[in-house]
């Protein structure tokens, strides 16, 4: 048995996929099997695999400074680029930059940075963050905290309460709507929820909302059009700061450079991560306006130093590959390229509309999900998620490599470098495992498809 302890995985199911190289949008087996790489990695793999331009930035790093830390007054210029870069492109005014090394650390130093800014500013109390109940923004124990999905809670033993994580509903039409009730109406619903939580608690004891414009491990849910300005509209009001985890939607995955911009609304925090550095290399950001960080500079100064920080943040290598990762994607237009081939992947989902298993198909850009039930007419779930993984499986045979999410949902995110010809050969090969896995699920689950 290996002595590795994997991550987010069942310990009685590992080993089952031992990928080797990398090419393109694809991925080989051990045995040479290749795969269309369907999810990117894990949301992340933007510019696919074995990108020369993407190992020369990085090696050429190496050789020049393979690492420096950025502690006690230390620096180097090619993190420096990096954040002035990152600032230019951030809707967020005088956007300053932390950097860490994943999703998970962004998020975690933004709670730590929004709890710090709370107390240096004289209101101790706004520490409240308000976050989806289906949401996912990582897995330390602050931003477990933050993600609302059971499975990343039990056993943990996670402080959401100590932390003062508040819940409202999450805007998925197709599940949560009222007989009757457009999309509108239930958009307007729900953001009456959250006002009437937002009193409830008082607005001074809150500190943001967070959501990500799209969400991605939670089950790729589309939030209805006005969902989002509606939403901005009353957090303004009683000046509560949106928090955009755009750790899966940022640099182009929806067909902008932001998921926020695909959604309509200017987050004031910004999480950042995984296209970043198309996965090259480890790196995310937390994103803050420069006024927050102003109040935090003389409180640093009194205790001596701001005393949150990881040895690899600002890391000179996962800098250098953010930064020909950004270079790329404005000079070859990757933006507007997923635009228009995501377009046509959400064109081609719509059509599985037909198969009596796909209850909804959903997304943006290249980012989207197809959902299985039990009752097409009914809108009813599996009662847990072995159709999804049995559909997964059948993905995996016809070699296509996707991802169940919220049970039964399966979600596509392929390399931003597909193209339309993939595109096809992703659905078709979705489309054949779909036909083996119908098979499967009334073997294996009995009376649930009709």
């Amino acid at each position: 048995m290996t002595s590795l302890i994997y991550p987010t995985t069942n310990f009685t199911r590992i080993e089952q996929l031992n990928i080797v190289r990398g090419e393109g949008i694809y991925v080989f087996d051990k045995s040479g099997r290749r795969y269309l790489e369907g999810l990117a990695g894990l949301w992340c793999s933007a510019l696919g695999y074995g990108n020369e331009e993407l190992i020369e930035a990085i090696t050429g790093q190496l050789r020049q400074l393979s690492y420096s830390h950025m502690f006690g007054g230390r620096t180097h210029q090619i993190g420096i680029d990096l954040a002035e870069r990152l600032a230019a492109m951030l809707p967020i005014s005088d956007a300053k930059i932390f950097l860490a090394n994943s999703g998970s650390e962004a998020n975690d130093s933004m709670l730590k940075m929004l709890r710090y800014h709370a107390n240096v500013t004289g209101e101790p109390r706004r520490k409240k963050i308000i976050a989806f109940e289906r949401s996912y923004h990582g897995v330390t124990l602050a931003s477990a905290a933050l993600t609302g999905l059971p499975v990343n809670h039990r056993h943990f033993d996670i402080p959401v309460d100590a932390l003062g994580i508040l819940r409202t509903e999450t805007p998925h039409y197709y599940h949560g709507h009222r007989d009757g009730e457009s999309e509108a109406e239930f958009a307007e619903r729900l953001v009456g929820d959250v006002e009437r939580l937002i009193l409830r608690e008082g607005p001074e004891t809150i500190a943001a909302f967070i959501a990500e414009p799209v969400s991605g491990a939670a089950g790729v849910i589309v939030a209805p059009d006005a969902y989002y300005p509606l939403l901005a509209g009353v957090l303004d009001e009683h000046g509560i700061p949106l928090w955009a985890d755009e750790v899966i939607c940022g640099f182009g995955r929806t067909g902008n450079d932001f998921g926020s911009t695909t959604v309509g609304v200017q987050p004031r925090l910004m999480s950042l991560a995984k296209q970043m550095s198309s996965a090259y290399v480890p790196i995310s950001a937390a994103a803050i306006p420069g006024p927050m960080y102003e109040a935090m500079v003389e409180p640093s100064n009194e205790a001596g130093v701001f005393g949150h920080g990881f040895t690899y943040s600002g890391h000179p290598v996962a800098c250098a590959a953010a930064l020909k990762a950004l270079e790329i994607y404005q000079r070859d237009g990757i933006f507007a390229h997923v635009a228009s081939v995501g377009a046509y992947l959400q064109e081609r989902l719509l059509a599985l509309l037909e198969h009596p298993l796909v209850g909804e198909v959903r997304g943006k850009g290249l980012l989207a999900a197809a959902e299985l039930v039990a009752e097409k007419a009914a809108r009813k779930p599996f009662p847990d998620g072995r159709a999804g993984a049995i559909m997964v499986r059948c993905c995996e045979e016809q070699g296509l490599l996707v991802r169940a999410v919220a049970g039964n949902s399966i979600a596509f995110c392929p390399p931003l470098i597909i193209s339309r010809e993939q595109v096809d050969e992703m659905i078709d090969k979705f489309e054949c495992a779909l036909s083996v896995a119908t098979d499967a699920i009334r073997r294996e689950i009995p009376g649930t498809v009709q």
